[in-house]
């Protein structure tokens, strides 16, 4: 393997997501391998693709029928692809910045509500039913409690204690497990471990669920697993959180 394609693979993401871990963030780094040179190709102008790709996948699911609806499917994957590309392209470059993470993680947040918005919409035209848009509206409020309950956390911390970011960003550091110059052992006890990740029902698995839900023409059944693992995993962590603050208060009060 040469020097650039290890170059790009020191830029995946540490700890990806379940489906992004081995086949969507691959498939961004060996785009990459041809884009990274070319200098009209930026990583916000990625973003700014990735975002218009998704948008398009969601007027796909409102379209309806086996075509669009596997169209979706292919398009959704594109869309994760350029997702994982303008950060390994940001990081391969060093032109990494806080404004270009910040949008990266709103385009994120606002593609899940069109693709299970539009989802919930097209299983309500096949079945008449306001069932599948109340399971869309209840998987998307309960996601968006997830991160929410995230930077509340985060906030209240910081203001309590101002190196708490930091700490926070050292002990959540993961170091690289697998890849190219590591030997098929490792790689397959890697990929094995990556399997326990699916449970945690995040963007990498959408990614995953939605396009076969669309491919199989199976939406209510995904809009029912969608919606009950956002309840229990918006919940738990909201309340994991919640804790934690209150432990770190008796840690706080302990040494004044």
């Amino acid at each position: 393997m040469n020097d650039k394609m290890t170059q790009l693979w020191a830029t995946k993401t540490r700890d990806d997501e379940w489906w992004s871990s081995f086949v969507t963030a691959p498939l961004g780094i060996l785009a990459s391998y041809c884009a990274v040179e070319v200098s009209w190709i930026t990583p916000n102008r990625i973003t700014a693709a990735s975002f218009l790709v998704a948008v398009v996948a969601t007027l796909a699911i409102i379209m309806g029928g086996t075509g669009w609806f596997i169209a979706a499917a292919i398009l959704i994957h594109l869309s994760h692809v350029l997702d994982c590309m303008d950060g390994q392209m940001a990081r391969y470059r060093q032109v990494s910045s806080p404004v270009g993470s910040y949008y990266d993680r709103i385009t994120d947040q606002v593609q899940v509500t069109l693709w299970f918005g539009a989802a919930g919409y097209a299983a309500y035209v096949q079945t008449n039913s306001v069932t599948p848009v109340f399971l869309a509206l209840i998987g998307i409020s309960f996601y968006g409690l997830r991160g929410y309950s995230k930077y509340i956390a985060l906030e209240i911390e910081t203001a309590r204690n101002p190196a708490y970011p930091v700490a926070m960003a050292q002990r959540n550091t993961v170091e690289i497990t697998a890849g190219p110059t590591m030997g098929l052992r490792v790689n397959l006890a890697w990929f094995g471990r990556e399997q326990r990740k699916i449970l945690a029902f995040d963007e990498g698995v959408f990614i995953f669920m939605l396009s076969v839900a669309l491919v199989f023409d199976q939406l209510v059944p995904m809009l029912w697993v969608f919606a009950t693992s956002q309840v229990f995993w918006g919940l738990y962590r909201s309340w994991r959180r919640g804790k934690s603050i209150d432990e770190n208060r008796g840690v706080t009060l302990q040494k004044k």
